[in-house]
């Protein structure tokens, strides 16, 4: 890498403060939660607009039935995934329109819905491929960036797309919320989403008592039963979220629903406690003569497991984080899933937490801090100056 080459790149990400929360806040003030498609298609059409303006990346949006189009982003001198570096972000929020809207500076602090989850870090993303471009690096970098509209309802169909347009990546980094120190996350857990489904027999509570049986018993003893599950120890939660069931108080009920959320660290892990919990349902209904109970849904995102690989392109990063002055550190197990848990399942070394710094992700008081965004913009760059003119091999380091 030629210094000089970087030192350019460098020059060109400071002083973009302004420029930066200029395309931030134009991001921030178009709704678009992941219900919302319309909002969700200006965003995204907002965002091709903004790389596609970047010399030498081909920009495409890729169509959905359900949800706003996902944006990809290529390299037009690197037009395979194979061996690149993959940029993972997401551009719909958790905020339905009306609920919490507007972007605002508050001293250090830039505020809004989605500026840390995670527009903040689709920016820091563009202005490092803009620096990159104007130093003259960006042509020989092998790149693809996914940018996906579902990944707050888990990247149902997102999921797919990362798979597609990422498979044979070197490495994966992901722009989500960036932690307390500058902190990396290389582990997450594994999501399951759950529906236990209690069956019994209707019957007048006075008249015919016995011959009902009684769907809600046996799922409150398929709950009780269940929350033996979790294992502290092992990083395995069961939590019973939402309960309904029963038709009124004079009447045997004959259906109940509970929704589950289970989280784990390793998919063997979450695979056993999905089919002990099963056992669990089976036995409930068992004790209650008439009922039954169906395990419904199952594991849901996986996890993103602490690998060596994650563990050594965390290293790789954390040096670039340093000389770009932020925190080198690495986060403890973060329980919440994210697109990460999904590239490092091809077996794409995955790191995440790569955005802006801030806090109150996923309620009113969403935040970052002002300071870190042009010094996560350099620490991109440096990293991705590092790689410039690599070959597959090169870029894997043989981590993955």
């Amino acid at each position: 890498m030629d210094d000089g080459l970087l030192a350019h790149a460098l020059g060109r990400c400071r002083g973009r403060d302004d420029d930066m929360l200029a395309v931030l806040e134009r991001l921030v003030i178009e709704n678009s939660h992941t219900g919302n498609r319309a909002g969700g298609t200006r965003v995204a059409e907002l965002l091709a607009e903004s790389f596609g303006a970047v010399p030498g990346l081909v920009v495409r949006l890729e169509p959905s039935e359900r949800f706003a189009p996902h944006v990809v982003v290529a390299n037009a001198g690197s037009p395979s995934s194979t061996g690149c570096v993959a940029l993972v972000g997401h551009h719909d929020t958790v905020f339905p329109p009306g609920t919490f809207e507007g972007f605002r500076l508050d001293g250090g602090l830039v505020r809004g819905p989605g500026v840390l989850d995670m527009k903040g870090g689709l920016v820091v993303v563009l202005f490092a491929l803009r620096a990159l471009a104007e130093a003259g690096l960006l042509a020989s970098l092998p790149l693809r960036l996914v940018i996906v509209s579902d990944e707050e309802i888990g990247s149902p169909e997102g999921a797919g797309v990362l798979a597609r347009e990422l498979a044979g990546a070197a490495c994966a980094l992901t722009f989500e919320s960036g932690r307390a120190k500058d902190a990396v996350i290389t582990a997450r857990k594994g999501t399951g989403n759950v529906r236990l489904v209690a069956h019994g027999r209707a019957a007048h509570s006075g008249n015919h008592h016995a011959d009902g049986a009684n769907a809600i018993w046996a799922l409150a003893r398929a709950i009780d039963a269940a929350q033996g599950v979790t294992d502290y120890a092992r990083g395995i939660t069961i939590n019973t979220g939402t309960v309904t069931g029963g038709q009124g108080r004079n009447t045997v009920p004959d259906h109940a629903e509970a929704l589950v959320d289970l989280r784990y660290v390793s998919r063997v892990d979450g695979e056993a406690a999905l089919a002990r919990l099963r056992e669990l349902c089976r036995k409930a209904a068992d004790s209650i003569p008439g009922t039954r109970v169906e395990v419904a849904g199952g594991l849901a995102r996986p996890p993103l497991e602490r690998t060596d690989a994650n563990v050594a392109l965390y290293r790789e990063y954390a040096a670039c984080a340093r000389d770009s002055g932020l925190g080198d550190g690495e986060a403890p197990l973060v329980g919440g899933g994210s697109d990460a848990a999904t590239t490092a399942a091809l077996g794409i070394a995955s790191i995440d937490g790569l955005g802006p710094r801030g806090k109150g992700f996923h309620t009113t008081d969403e935040q970052f801090e002002l300071a870190s965004l042009v010094p996560k913009t350099e620490a991109l760059v440096r990293f991705l100056a590092g790689r410039v003119g690599a070959s597959g091999d090169d870029l894997t380091g043989g981590a993955s």
